[in-house]
């Protein structure tokens, strides 16, 4: 099967060198050091509640507050952390990743400045 390509298309030794340059290198570590802990976190918090719900009845039915028990709590808290983790990965993307991936998809696609 042989594949098309437009004019303009960058060589595909361009992918492969930029892949295996120390910028790329670097900028996928960071990537990893940001979103495998913050992935670990989550599960781990994740897995707290769903472990909660199943085996601690007692502490889950727990009533906080007229029908708020303790387990909607950690439910609503599910909601909570996820909205965080999206906007902190967000802001952490628009701060120390996404210049550096930019200048990376320029120097593939020939816009180096």
């Amino acid at each position: 099967m042989s594949e098309t390509r437009r004019a303009g298309d960058p060589e595909l030794t361009t992918y492969r060198d930029v892949q295996l340059s120390p910028d790329f290198s670097e900028l996928r570590r960071r990537f990893r050091r940001f979103v495998f802990p913050m992935t670990g976190l989550f599960l781990a918090w994740y897995f707290l509640y769903v472990l909660l719900a199943d085996y601690a009845h007692d502490f889950m039915s727990h009533k906080v507050g007229g029908n708020i028990t303790v387990g909607l709590l950690f439910g609503f808290g599910q909601f909570v952390s996820t909205f965080a983790i999206t906007l902190l990965y967000v802001r952490w993307a628009d701060r120390k990743f996404d210049p550096d991936a930019k200048h990376l998809r320029d120097q593939i696609e020939g816009d180096e400045s």
